[in-house]
C-alpha cells in the first residue's frame, strides 16, 4: 500500500510539473508576436523612401541646383540695392569722422545682438557680421573692447544692438544658453569635464572659471569665446512678425550701454 501511494504521488507531482511547464511555454508563446516578412519589407521600404525625401528636401532648401536661375522680384532687387547704396554712403561718411572713443576701463566686455536682416548689405558689413559670428538674426556673442572692435561695431551699427553686460547677465546667458563647440558640433555645458578637457590647458576647468574669463576679458578670452557657440535669444514667432511690438521690446540697433542687460533678461 505504501509503495502504491508513493507511486501515485510521484505521478501526480509529475503531471503537475508537466502542466506548469506547458502553461509557462504557452505564456511565452503568447508574449512573442511575430511580424510577417512582407510587412517588415514594406516598413523598411517606407522608411527608406521617407529618408530619401527628407534628404532631397533639405538639399533643395539649402542650395539651388546648378544651371537653375533664382527669380528675384523687381521690388526686392530695388530694396537691396538701396540698402547697399546707403551702407556705402554711410561708410564713406564714417571715414571722414573721427574714430569713436573707447569706453571707460571698467567696461571691457561687449555683448552684441543682431536684430536686423542683412540681405543686400554692403560686402564689408556682411564680412564683419560673419567675423562676429552673428550669422542668424537674434543671435548674440561676446566681444572684447578694443580700438578695432569699436570701429567694427560702428560699421555694423544699423543691424546690431550692443552694450556692456554685467556679471549677472553673463552668468545667466552661459548657464542657460551656453553651448560648447567641439569639432563643429554643439555640446551642452552640463558637465565640467567637457570644459576641463578642451580648456584645461588654459587654466579653465569649470563653468565658474569660464564665466570669470569671459566677464573679465582676460588673456585667454579669445580661446574661451571661440569655444562658446553663439547665443540664440528666445524671440517668439508672433513678436518676430510684429515689427512694431518687437522694436518696443528689443529697442533700436546701435550702442545701448547698460540697457543691453534688460534685453538679455527679456529674451534669455
Amino acid at each position: 500500500m505504501v509503495s502504491t501511494r508513493g507511486r501515485r504521488r510521484d505521478v501526480i507531482s509529475a503531471r503537475h510539473e508537466f502542466r506548469t511547464e506547458d502553461a509557462m511555454e504557452s505564456e511565452t508563446k503568447k508574449i512573442i508576436k511575430l511580424v510577417p516578412e512582407n510587412l517588415l519589407k514594406k516598413r523598411k521600404a517606407y522608411q527608406a523612401i521617407k529618408a530619401t525625401q527628407a534628404k532631397l528636401a533639405l538639399l533643395e532648401k539649402r542650395k539651388i541646383k546648378k544651371g537653375q536661375l533664382k527669380f528675384t522680384r523687381l521690388e526686392e532687387f530695388h530694396k537691396y540695392s538701396r540698402r547697399k547704396y546707403r551702407d556705402e554712403v554711410r561708410l564713406a561718411r564714417n571715414r571722414q569722422r573721427p574714430p569713436p572713443p573707447l569706453p571707460p576701463a571698467k567696461n571691457s566686455l561687449v555683448f552684441a545682438v543682431r536684430i536686423r536682416e542683412i540681405k543686400g548689405v554692403s560686402p564689408k558689413v556682411r564680412k564683419i557680421i560673419h567675423m562676429f559670428r552673428l550669422r542668424k538674426i537674434f543671435s548674440g556673442t561676446f566681444i572684447k573692447v578694443s580700438k578695432s572692435s569699436m570701429n567694427m561695431l560702428r560699421v555694423v551699427e544699423p543691424y546690431v544692438a550692443w552694450g556692456f553686460p554685467n556679471l549677472k547677465s553673463v552668468r545667466e546667458l552661459i548657464l542657460k544658453r551656453g553651448q560648447g563647440k567641439v569639432e563643429k558640433r554643439k555640446i551642452p555645458l552640463t558637465d565640467n569635464t567637457v570644459i576641463e578637457q578642451h580648456l584645461g590647458q588654459h587654466g579653465i576647468i569649470c563653468l565658474e572659471d569660464l564665466i570669470h574669463e569671459i566677464y573679465s576679458a582676460g588673456k585667454n578670452f579669445r580661446v574661451a569665446n571661440s569655444f562658446l557657440w553663439p547665443f540664440y535669444l528666445s524671440v517668439p514667432r508672433h513678436s518676430a512678425r510684429d515689427k512694431v511690438g518687437l522694436l518696443k521690446e528689443m529697442g533700436e540697433p546701435g550702442p545701448r550701454a547698460e540697457d543691453i542687460n534688460r534685453v538679455i533678461r527679456t529674451f534669455n
